[in-house]
């Protein structure tokens, strides 16, 4: 196990401490498949994240392993022994599996992946690694994006290999590579994005020379394909500190190359027309919606916040009284939002939540001190649909100015607003506003069969629903016959 005998021993033993202690805990699982390994001929280790993390206190159920077997022979190993097994990976090298076991006194699962020793490199060209074996775990572990994850424990003997110092990397909280980040970097130019999501999600700094490599290399991103390059973005967003990630992107080039809406927000600004830093202004309502947060990370919420104003540079007016406008830049966000996202391969539904968020983010502000009327919040509620809670939370977040008077005035108005709504959604049930006659009973009103009347009958009574109210049945009828009269005069 981790030597504390070097630089900085209180760090290190406490890091040796956590890692006995977590790698105690999945032993039952672990070493039972490390023998089997063994007696088949071949060498097991735990590797990479499942190591690191492991020393940081915060292993959980997901174990990743290294072997010499090549796959087929990991699955003649593990088909006896797991409860599941499959083989998506199977061509990059690795099997996974599932195997439920009961750990001190509690039945868990824990996920398994088992890949052979590998190396991998991109040709300039492609957007896949080409994959070759390789014979050691040296050589595995040199692959390796970093050198915190380019540690590993052999089982069941438990003893640690570090060849790229992770260990010490992990106590001073640094990402390095194991070789050059330049050659890192052109194995895999995704892992310049890993350095960014790493850094949010483990709050650890960035060795200079890695930073220099990525912004070098900021191009070499392009390659990979849009669906690896969300998956990383998603990770990183839904992270404790997603601001140190995303200001590492901003700041190397590599955001201009995969989401450049969030650099072009740095507008510049001049003594003569002041206005907010829209780039800080972002990051802010970002860490703001997530204090909000109720039941963890929400991946919709966080995109709308990062892209809520992404409309302002195409939208950005200087006045002739020095004010700066960006009239109706919620619209042509909402329209960017959507581009965006659908480049970068997000599902219909995220996209279309996430666009009407930043769509809608500004609607409040015509509110005032409460000068809307009833359908006007009925209107906000219906065009929010589900997404009302999480305009709740985009809305107050938006709300960076450092004027506390101001600040106040808009949290009670909004306070006001939310208790209007829930007044009206006791009264009338307004989270499903529907007009107050249905299909069958408008064709029996007016006589008509099913056809494109219908659908305008339905929206004349919606409207007429959202405009005074829920209505009683008698009412209803007499103001669709009303309406169908109009109709047969125009």
């Amino acid at each position: 196990m981790p030597n504390a005998n070097e630089d900085n021993p209180s760090a290190l033993s406490q890091v040796q401490h956590r890692a006995v202690s977590e790698l105690l805990r999945v032993s039952p699982v672990a070493d039972d498949l490390a023998r089997r390994f063994q007696e088949a001929g071949f060498s097991l280790a735990l590797v990479g994240g499942s190591v690191r993390d492991a020393l940081l206190g915060r292993l959980g159920n997901d174990l990743d392993f290294t072997t010499d077997a090549r796959p087929e022979d990991v699955l003649k190993i593990v088909r006896p022994w797991a409860d599941a097994v499959w083989e998506v990976g199977i061509a990059f090298g690795t099997v996974g599996c599932q195997k439920d076991a009961r750990v001190d006194g509690v039945d868990q699962s824990f996920q398994v992946e088992v890949t052979t020793y590998r190396s991998e490199a991109y040709d300039r060209t492609s957007r896949k690694p080409e994959v070759s074996y390789g014979d050691s775990i040296e050589e595995d572990l040199v692959r390796r994006d970093f050198t915190v994850n380019a540690m590993a424990v052999a089982l069941p003997e438990k003893d640690f290999i570090d060849p790229h110092g992770g260990l010490k990397d992990l106590a001073e909280r640094i990402l390095r590579t194991p070789g050059t980040p330049e050659d890192s970097f052109s194995d895999d130019p995704l892992r310049m994005m890993r350095a960014a999501r790493f850094a949010a999600q483990l709050d650890f700094e960035v060795a200079p020379e890695v930073v220099a490599a990525m912004t070098a290399m900021a191009d070499r991103i392009e390659i990979v394909s849009a669906e690896r390059v969300r998956d990383e973005l998603n990770k990183l967003i839904l992270s404790a500190h997603p601001r140190k990630g995303l200001t590492l992107l901003v700041d190397t080039g590599l955001a201009e190359r995969v989401l450049p809406e969030l650099p072009a927000l740095r507008l510049e600004r001049d003594e003569h027309h002041r206005h907010k830093d829209v780039y800080d202004h972002t990051l802010i309502v970002l860490e703001q919606a997530m204090a909000l947060e109720t039941d963890g990370p929400d991946l919709t919420l966080r995109l709308a916040a990062l892209l809520h104003d992404i409309g302002k540079p195409r939208t950005r007016r200087f006045e002739k009284d020095g004010r700066v406008s960006f009239h109706h830049h919620e619209v042509v966000g909402a329209k960017m939002t959507k581009k965006r996202m659908t480049a970068l391969k997000y599902s219909n539904e995220l996209v279309k939540d996430v666009s009407r968020l930043v769509e809608l983010h500004l609607r409040f502000h015509g509110y005032g001190t409460g000068e809307w009327t009833d359908s006007a919040v009925r209107r906000y509620v219906r065009d929010a649909g589900p997404l009302l809670g999480r305009l709740h939370k985009l809305t107050r977040s938006d709300c960076t100015t450092r004027n506390k008077r101001k600040a106040n005035t808009l949290s009670r108005a909004y306070d006001g607003l939310e208790e209007r709504i829930e007044r009206l959604q006791e009264q009338e049930e307004l989270d499903s506003i529907r007009p107050d006659l249905d299909g069958n009973q408008i064709m029996e009103t007016l006589g008509v069969s099913p056809g494109p009347v219908i659908g305008q009958a339905y929206k004349f009574l919606l409207e007429l629903r959202l405009e005074n109210g829920p209505m009683e049945h008698d009412a209803a009828v007499a103001a669709l016959k009303e309406w169908w009269a109009d109709q047969a005069q125009d």
